[in-house]
């Protein structure tokens, strides 16, 4: 397959699915997650704007400021991966990494990847053990309150919020840097 086929504003390439995808903590090793994660949600922090010269009221949101973010990171089985992270002394870093199958529509759909990665980095805040059934599987689960978020397509940073270091980066653009240096 080719995996240098770029994407462009004319909607060349359409993607399709998430052919494949693994997990990594800290020390680059595979960890023993499930077949599915749920990626934690952007929720801007918000504020009501109203007054003189506005008809009524709207919400706006604040620049770079977001709400809790929480990962839950789910198990197969209990390892010793899952025990790493309950130290809530220290940050886990997880990441993600995924190939995305896409069609190229100007070719008559000729098949080609593109790597995905996610970067997460947070402290514990709730530890889920799951069961112990002979011949099953235990379905535990860590949550990871989310300092720092990471998104890479294709190899570009497409989105890097840090809440300890006020960086707040969208398709490569530092939307907080005239903040920082009015501050």
């Amino acid at each position: 397959m080719n995996t240098n086929i770029e994407t462009n504003n004319s909607g060349i390439v359409f993607p399709e699915v998430i052919n494949n995808f693994r997990v990594y903590n800290d020390a680059a090793r595979v960890m023993g997650t499930t077949g599915e994660i749920s990626l934690a949600p952007l929720q801007a922090m918000t504020a009501s704007v109203s007054g003189a010269g506005i008809l009524g009221e709207y919400t706006t949101s604040v620049a770079g400021m977001f709400q809790s973010m929480s990962q839950e990171i789910p198990f197969r089985m209990i390892d010793r991966d899952y025990f790493n992270m309950l130290n809530t002394g220290e940050q886990s870093k997880i990441v993600l990494r995924s190939s995305v199958q896409q069609r190229n529509r100007e070719t008559g759909g000729t098949l080609s990847t593109q790597a995905m990665r996610f970067v997460f980095r947070g402290h514990p805040t709730a530890a889920n053990f799951g069961t112990v059934k002979i011949g099953d599987l235990m379905n535990a689960s860590i949550t990871l309150e989310l300092t720092y978020l990471l998104a890479e397509i294709g190899g570009v940073t497409v989105l890097e919020l840090d809440k300890l270091n006020s960086i707040y980066k969208v398709n490569g653009k530092d939307l907080l840097a005239d903040i920082m240096k009015q501050c």
